[in-house]
């Protein structure tokens, strides 16, 4: 229910949203067995600001406060970065199922709730393990702005042998522009390291397929920065990054609304060639079809004279089913993400081109025909067979995510605009606000 209040809210479904008060008031954390971190942040204390922020009833907050206190014990570990789970019981950390390492995005995913819930409550401890996190990335950059995908619980030193924005990385890069525009635009050092990743992603981690001159981002070796060719939905989140950073910081490198066309639209491509009209899970550009590093592709075109679109921005029209698509599918799933809608959301909203709703409404379609069952939803087992084979799963994010995203794509009123209001990774979405003098002080904002 927590993850789904402010979607209620949004679309006016008071009836539903207002139960949930009473439901929230009852809540008690400190009976609660062991918990994610990252899952209980983005989606229970984001979601709980957000229900406040866009209603004004103080339980929201109060149970923000309370859960977020709850998780402080978890950031007791040698190097202060968060367990992965937590018992809310006693307090004890506890790392996953990856062994003794922090994982990227799930470490690197609290600082806008927790700075939030500081400009809410007062309390510094919220924003002290915030913009130590922070800080900790910064003193952790490699090639000028990426990330490992983890870092060891004993001394933080980086490890694994993959850069991605994709799964265990994403959200951690999103926060870095997210942060900076939350609080104003006002604290420079935030917009900087964005800065930074989105440079050294571009110069690394995009490619472009031969024949269809698709763009896409794929995972690469963080030594030799070889490409894997994977191209994975949740990556998909990265075009509405780009899209948001080019309609909110002045004179940004041209580059980045490229981006953010060529790799929307071949997210949408991934859904425009499946029978069903739904994406899979991961696709992968094989050897010859790897194509070639979207900069070296850029450059040739400049050298051409800058005729035509830029390389990978163009349009790449759908194929029919038995034609090449260059790549391949190796997770056939559909999981009812949002990564694709969200981003056609925002560069709709950015550039009020309608093709963005255009084709969000045929995603919307073929949810509707595919993922529907009886009274509810669910996912796809394999996008390439109709009918196709059902899971028998709903995840909170669906109602959190995609169905906000599809909603705010299509109603015609921009009730949440993006120059108020900044969506945490879980689509919850909390007002921009400026630090007042108390706060740079006692908070020690630069």
């Amino acid at each position: 229910m927590v993850d789904g209040i402010d979607t209620m809210v949004l679309m006016g479904l008071y009836e539903f949203s207002n139960k949930s008060v009473a439901h929230v008031a009852r809540m008690k954390f400190n009976e609660a067995p062991k918990v994610q971190f990252f899952e209980t942040v983005i989606r229970y204390v984001g979601g709980l600001l957000s229900a406040y922020a866009l209603t004004g009833e103080a339980v929201f907050l109060a149970r923000a406060d309370d859960l977020g206190q709850a998780l402080l014990p978890i950031f007791d570990s040698p190097v202060s970065l968060p367990f992965f789970r937590i018992d809310l019981r006693t307090g004890k950390g506890e790392n996953g199922w990856m062994g003794d390492v922090a994982i990227l995005a799930e470490m690197a995913s609290c600082q806008m709730e927790y700075r939030y819930l500081a400009h809410l409550t007062g309390r510094l401890e919220y924003i002290e393990h915030a913009d130590y996190i922070t800080s900790f990335l910064r003193q952790h950059e490699e090639r000028e702005g990426l990330f490992a995908l983890t870092f060891a619980m004993t001394d933080g030193q980086p490890r694994g042998d993959t850069f991605s924005v994709g799964a265990r990385a994403d959200s951690a890069y999103e926060y870095l522009l997210k942060q900076w525009l939350m609080t104003g635009k006002t604290e420079q050092h935030l917009l900087d390291m964005y800065l930074r990743s989105a440079s050294a992603i571009i110069e690394n981690m995009l490619y472009v397929s031969p024949r269809r001159k698709l763009l896409y981002v794929t995972d690469i070796n963080r030594f030799s920065l070889a490409p894997v060719g994977d191209f994975q939905h949740l990556s998909c989140f990265i075009a509405g990054v780009f899209a948001l950073g080019v309609a909110m910081i002045p004179n940004v490198d041209a580059r980045h609304a490229w981006v953010a066309e060529g790799l929307a639209h071949t997210c949408w491509i991934t859904y425009a060639d499946s029978v069903t009209g739904l994406a899979p899970e991961v696709v992968i550009f094989r050897d010859d079809n790897v194509g070639r590093k979207w900069v070296d592709e850029l450059r040739d075109w400049e050298n051409r004279g800058k005729v035509g679109t830029p390389p990978g921005v163009r349009d790449a029209s759908p194929v029919t089913s038995g034609q090449n698509t260059e790549y391949e599918l190796s997770d056939k799933h559909w999981l009812l993400r949002p990564e694709t809608i969200e981003s056609f959301y925002i560069l709709w909203r950015t550039t009020g081109d309608k093709k963005w709703r255009e084709r969000g409404w045929a995603i919307f379609e073929a949810i509707e025909k595919h993922a529907r069952v009886a009274d509810t939803y669910t996912s796809l087992r394999d996008v390439s067979q109709t009918p196709p084979l059902l899971n028998d799963e709903l995840p909170s994010f669906f109602f959190a995510e995609t169905l906000k995203y599809a909603y705010l794509l299509f109603i015609k009123e921009d009730i949440v605009p993006l120059d108020k209001w900044t969506f945490n990774t879980e689509a919850h979405p909390f007002p921009v606000f400026t630090w007042s003098a108390w706060e740079k002080e006692d908070f020690h904002i630069n």
